[in-house]
């Protein structure tokens, strides 16, 4: 099967868009390692006439993350962590800022394109997987010092969530 062709709306009723991050540190084992659901985000893919994908853009708001599990932590994560966790990313890191991707090439399962984040636009490259049932799902790294951010620390130090964290899509797209 091949996808349909023409202009795909995607967003949480169709896929999951996930960041997923992970700690360092000496004292990293009192942390976690997250993994946060984004509540709110919508996506455009143009697919061609041969049902190869064309163009990619994407939205979040970056005030819908949800901390979905703490992994790994020495005690679960209540409640009333996941909200801090959520202040802190609105505050500190992301600062309500708009998140958008759009791409400016898509060569095959590669798309290259700008992803704007906490004020700043920066390139970003990552590779699509596409599923003969329209199932589409990509993983991009993203290095937050490159945009401006500064990794989370905590414990003087001692606990930092690392530099890299990973956005994770997965949706499915109408097929022919």
């Amino acid at each position: 099967m091949t996808l349909a062709s023409g202009t795909h709306e995607l967003g949480p009723s169709s896929g999951t868009l996930r960041v997923k991050t992970y700690r360092e540190g000496v004292a990293a084992r009192v942390g976690h390692d997250l993994v946060i659901d984004v509540q709110s985000w919508d996506a455009t893919v143009q697919v061609g006439a041969d049902g190869a994908i064309e163009a990619v853009a994407l939205r979040a708001d970056p005030r819908s993350l949800h901390v979905r599990e703490g992994l790994r932590g020495v005690k679960p994560l209540s409640d009333g962590d996941r909200a801090d966790i959520r202040r802190t990313i609105d505050e500190k890191i992301l600062g309500g800022r708009p998140i958008e991707l759009r791409s400016s090439a898509v060569e095959g399962a590669r798309v290259q394109g700008e992803l704007s984040l906490a004020g700043a636009t920066r390139p970003v490259t990552f590779e699509l997987e596409i599923a003969e049932d329209g199932r589409v799902a990509a993983t991009a790294t993203v290095v937050q010092s490159q945009w401006g951010i500064k990794p989370y620390r905590g414990l003087m130090g001692a606990l930092r969530v690392r530099d890299d964290v990973e956005v994770v899509v997965d949706a499915r797209l109408p097929t022919a």
